[in-house]
């Protein structure tokens, strides 16, 4: 029989006469980034809080698959700023008319930054999507947006969804437009889950529509629901005001935290971390082929537990208060 080896503890086992077994993990810490006031906010699963970047009013978060989380803030001039793994801090774009909300990055790694016309501060009111390559390159992606727009969310077709003014609108990946949903109070956070159904918040409440665009409730009686964001157990996550929310699938709410230094808007998980294993069958083993193919076995597990650890961000921490300026 011929074997094909998946990865290199599969050929040590079989050179060694023994049977290979790599169990599925996956990694279960997912650091939630919170753009808080002058702050981003760094929140471990068991709710532990630190500062993570000072910066000057931070209100779109997105980490790209590569780690380097990018955020959009902004005063007089605004700016796209990221932050590398390596705790690098730089300005991705700036001199961007008015104050730029919500990147989001599509499976090509582009990324998406809607840019408001500034009608509340005597622009035109006509805003814009842009795009950027990993390069840097931008582009235009949509114009003539009727308001300052706020959410921007991928599905898993590549289409873009928009919140402006009371409508959500969905792009393709040409450009074309379409009105998905429309009516709402004052919409402003989107997120998609595993499923493809997209989260709206809207006034006091969170919204669910399937793909087809039917409408229910998920959540009520919230006090200013603003940025949402899933964890990679399905759980959704509310910014409210100073505390966040969290949703299990079937709605139960509960405090994740709370406290913040001022109300939050918009929120992003760091990437996850999922191990593809397999099950290799080989020749009865030996003592000594066991102890060996073990020891690479344990060297794997810690390197990847380095990885997926609670404290995993902590090497991406800015190590003094540095402002995107």
């Amino acid at each position: 029989m011929k074997l094909k080896f998946n990865s290199p503890m599969h050929a040590v086992g079989h050179a060694l006469g023994v049977a290979v077994i790599l169990i599925s993990s996956s990694a279960q810490a997912q650091n939630l980034f919170v753009a808080d006031g002058s702050y981003v906010t760094e929140i471990t699963p068991g709710g532990v809080q630190s500062e993570f970047a000072d910066l000057v009013y931070p209100s779109g978060l997105a980490f790209d698959s590569a780690g380097n989380l990018f955020v959009s803030s902004g005063d007089a001039r605004p700016v796209l700023g990221d932050i590398t793994p390596s705790g690098t801090t730089g300005s991705f774009s700036s001199g961007l008319l008015f104050w730029p909300v919500v990147p989001a990055i599509n499976g090509a790694g582009d990324l998406f930054v809607a840019v408001g016309g500034g009608r509340s501060y005597g622009g035109s009111g006509s805003g814009n999507i842009y795009e950027f390559t990993p390069g840097g390159a931008q582009s235009t992606f949509a114009s003539g947006l009727s308001n300052d727009p706020f959410g921007l969310a991928f599905n898993r077709a590549g289409n873009l969804f928009s919140v402006d003014g009371n409508s959500i609108y969905e792009y393709s990946p040409g450009g074309a437009r379409s009105t998905f949903a429309s009516g709402l109070n004052q919409p402003r956070g989107l997120a998609f889950n595993n499923s493809g159904d997209l989260f709206v918040t809207a006034g006091g409440s969170i919204y669910e529509y399937t793909p087809g665009g039917t409408q229910s409730t998920f959540a009520s009686g919230l006090n200013d629901p603003f940025g949402l964001a899933f964890n990679d157990a399905g759980n959704l996550f509310a910014a409210d005001g100073n505390s966040i929310y969290e949703f299990t699938p079937g709605g139960a709410q509960s405090t994740f935290a709370s406290g913040l230094l001022s109300p939050a808007t918009y929120i992003a998980f760091t990437p996850y971390i999922n191990i593809q294993c397999n099950i290799v069958p080989v020749p009865e083993p030996s003592a000594l082929g066991l102890l060996a193919v073990g020891a690479v076995a344990l060297l794997v597990r810690r390197r990847y537990a380095m990885l997926a650890k609670p404290g995993q961000m902590q090497r991406l921490r800015v190590s003094s208060r540095k402002r995107f300026r």
